[in-house]
């Protein structure tokens, strides 16, 4: 056994540049799972500066000078940041409680409806199974209203954090942007002379990491959008946040779709009843999944992500069970960080045997 273990060692790590992506990748891995929280805002600076930076690089390209080019990126994403926290927050917040305080009545009006199942098809649902369903739906509900509760409570405790969050956070992210050739020299001065490997792996994800994530943002702000207008057209209740909702589910393939459907076609079924109305936002509904899936995706990915729909579900959930929703919006580059590292492994082995 030992012999065994000792032959995949060399076999797999006897090139000292396998050996030094092993050890970045270690690291990375490590500090991410045990001080992940503990790093959260310098993360979440150096992600929204990395992603800024291409902007920044696309005006450069048309001759607009790096510190202009800083400025005016930096001062758009501050008025987003503004336009999120103070209109679009306090709207979604405000929807979310209204939702909650209607549920009583939602689960009332479903207990009536339930309850005359027992009648209509006795063969098939007695009053017993309607009284486990109901109890049950209850524990839900309740369970529900709680969490809502305490962690409004808990964000209002965390409230001052977060408020030095959002001013230190756009410091960095400034500091990142001006100072980036610094930032990165200083750096590589911590990196072994002889990284080639590192640069290829690198290399290969830098563009398709950068072009997933924007195209990604892009994505939910399109869904959200467009699935805002289209409920405010029907005069769907609670547009806002269904809407931002439905955007939000994009960032779980495949499955984010199906679990919003839910809430989406419970509220128009109880504002309408079985109507054409819940018809046409349902189709309505269907047709933006449908476009959103065939025709954006393709025209914001192309060929960027070449991954299994198996392997990107499997990402999803083990990225996400480690990491919550930093986990599951960078599932999908950290799955193909992977894939390219096994690529690029054997390939390097081969090369220098």
């Amino acid at each position: 056994m030992i012999k065994l273990l000792n032959d995949w060692y060399s076999r797999h790590f006897n090139d000292p540049q396998v050996a030094i992506l092993a050890l970045l990748i270690f690291v990375s891995a490590t500090l991410l799972y045990f001080i992940g929280d503990i790093l959260a805002p310098l993360l979440a600076a150096i992600i929204i500066a990395y992603l800024l930076d291409g902007v920044v690089l696309a005006c450069v390209k048309h001759k607009i000078p790096r510190f202009i080019a800083i400025i005016l990126t930096f001062s758009v994403f501050i008025i987003f940041l503004l336009v999120v926290l103070f209109i679009l927050a306090p709207l979604i917040f405000r929807q979310g409680s209204d939702f909650v305080l209607e549920i009583p009545g939602m689960f009332s009006k479903g207990q009536e409806i339930l309850m005359q199942l027992p009648e209509k098809y006795p063969n098939i649902i007695s009053e017993q199974q309607v009284g486990e369903l109901l109890s049950s739906i209850r524990g839900q509900i309740t369970e529900f209203s709680q969490n809502f509760v305490s962690s409004s409570l808990s964000s209002v405790a965390n409230a001052l954090t977060y408020m030095v969050y959002l001013i230190v956070v756009p410091l960095l992210i400034f500091f990142f942007l001006v100072d980036k050739e610094k930032i990165l020299s200083w750096f590589k001065i911590f990196l072994p002379k002889d990284r080639k490997l590192v640069s290829v792996v690198w290399n290969e994800m830098n563009g398709k990491i950068a072009g997933y994530v924007r195209g990604k943002i892009m994505e939910i702000l399109i869904v959200w959008v467009v699935t805002y207008i289209t409920f405010l057209i029907f005069g769907l209740n609670y547009a806002v946040l269904l809407s931002f909702s439905v955007g939000i589910s994009v960032l779980i393939p495949y499955v984010g779709a199906a679990i919003v459907t839910l809430p989406v076609a419970i509220i128009a079924y109880f504002q309408w009843g079985y109507s054409t109305e819940l018809l046409y936002v349902v189709l309505a509904y269907g047709v933006i999944q449908f476009l959103d899936g065939n025709l954006l995706v393709p025209l914001l990915f192309s060929e960027m992500v070449n991954l299994h729909p198996a392997a990107i579900i499997i990402a999803v959930l083990i990225f996400g069970g480690l990491w919550g929703v930093w986990g599951v919006f960078f599932a999908i580059p950290l799955a193909t960080l992977i894939h390219t590292v096994i690529n690029s492994w054997p390939k390097n082995i081969t090369a220098n045997a």
